[in-house]
């Protein structure tokens, strides 16, 4: 008994040191996720719009490193993936302080923030799926639930954190503390990265092309993006939503809905394998859609505030519930390419949910925004469904 105990906590100490690569990572692009709209907007003197499409660049460009990031993994490993991506957290650092530097000139300082965001989608890119397969391929695939469940409390909570701490240090120390912050943690994932053994898939011959593999994990992809929508209208739209209806404290939302999540991913980890990725993702989008339902019925803010842990809960699992079935929907050789691929749908969904949700909002009002995720995220529950019967 004590040797299997042990042996658990030796597992959980390998997958921990892994996923270490994904707090860094997200750590650094929280950093200044929170700062340089308003940095562009009133120190630069750009509109919001140009702000936002200034922030939006780094997800261009994480979808089309994806694909190739996935290439790199099933062929050299992910261990080149990670050490890429720490050296390009350390340059978003760099340029962020010349970017700073520059200030006096807006156009001059806006050009090198936006090469700042392209290096911070190309970082994220590479680093999204090779923690978690590097993680995988040493203490073995029976783990996979549990290793995208901890890369997805490491990812969320570092990007908590670092926004948070971001503000801290811009007030004290200006965007150089960020910039200077970020070449320092993305050296040491760089050495700390270097340190560890590479992984490389043995059945190269098996191998498929990125988009054969796309094309086999696209269906749960798909519901996976349909349950983002919830993360992403409350990540986005909450606090607007309680101006709305005239409520106090809609950022505690956020907060509430993280904490839930979290804590859904902690707590409730071996559910994967107990019941199955279906069954649980089929169980998370039910909750999620009632917690979205509890968002639109409000009528306080203390409703809302716990329809959002409702819907932070239910989110928890969908990641990593669909991500193992999908893993296991490809051979081994291309482990690499699946994850990145999957990956894809919740950058899709993050990045289409703004404008859409937005839509709604101008053309029917802002209270039906809520109503209309839990609608898109019922779709998602009907399409796992149907998962479930195909996959029996």
């Amino acid at each position: 008994m004590q040797g299997l105990v042990k042996k658990s906590e030796n597992v959980n100490l390998s997958l921990i040191s892994y996923v270490s690569f994904t707090f860094i990572g997200y750590f650094i692009i929280g950093l200044s996720l929170s700062v340089l709209p308003i940095f562009i907007n009133k120190s630069l003197g750009f509109s919001l719009v140009i702000a936002g499409l200034v922030i939006s660049l780094q997800y261009v460009s994480t979808f089309f490193l994806r694909a190739y990031s996935g290439k790199i993994i099933d062929g050299k490993g992910p261990k080149p993936a990670v050490l890429f991506s720490m050296i390009s957290f350390s340059l978003t650092g760099i340029f962020l302080i010349i970017a700073y530097y520059f200030k006096f000139s807006p156009w001059l300082s806006l050009t090198f923030l936006v090469i700042t965001r392209l290096l911070t989608g190309c970082a994220e890119g590479m680093i999204g799926a090779s923690p978690i397969n590097w993680a995988i391929m040493a203490v073995g695939e029976k783990h996979t639930a549990k290793i995208i469940s901890y890369n997805g409390v490491a990812c969320y909570g570092a990007l908590a954190i670092g926004a948070s701490l971001g503000v801290t240090i811009e007030h004290e120390f200006s965007l150089y503390g960020i910039g200077i912050l970020s070449i320092i943690l993305g050296i040491l994932g760089f050495l700390f990265a270097k340190t560890k053994d590479n992984k490389t898939n043995t059945n190269i011959k098996e191998s498929q092309s990125f988009w054969k593999v796309l094309g086999k994990v696209a269906p749960f992809g798909v519901c996976l993006a349909l349950g983002g929508l919830g993360f992403a209208s409350i990540s986005t739209f909450i606090t607007l939503y309680y101006n709305y209806f005239h409520w106090n404290n809609g950022a505690l939302c956020l907060s509430v809905f993280g904490g839930l999540f979290v804590a859904g991913r902690l707590v409730f980890n071996n559910v994967i394998n107990n019941y199955g990725g279906i069954k649980v993702a089929i169980a998370c989008l039910l909750v999620e859609t009632i917690g979205l339902l509890i968002i639109s019925f409000a009528i306080n803010s203390q409703m809302a505030l716990v329809g959002a842990g409702v819907t932070g809960l239910g989110f928890s699992l969908i990641f990593p519930a669909l991500g193992v079935v999908a893993i296991k929907s490809v051979p081994s050789s291309n482990q690499g390419s699946a994850l990145a691929g999957y990956g894809l749908f919740i950058d899709l969904s993050l990045g289409v949910a703004g404008p859409l949700i937005g839509g709604i909002a101008d053309l029917y009002g802002m209270s039906y925004i809520f109503p209309f995720s839990a609608a898109m995220v019922f779709v998602g529950l009907g399409l796992a469904y149907l998962l479930k019967f195909k996959h029996k």
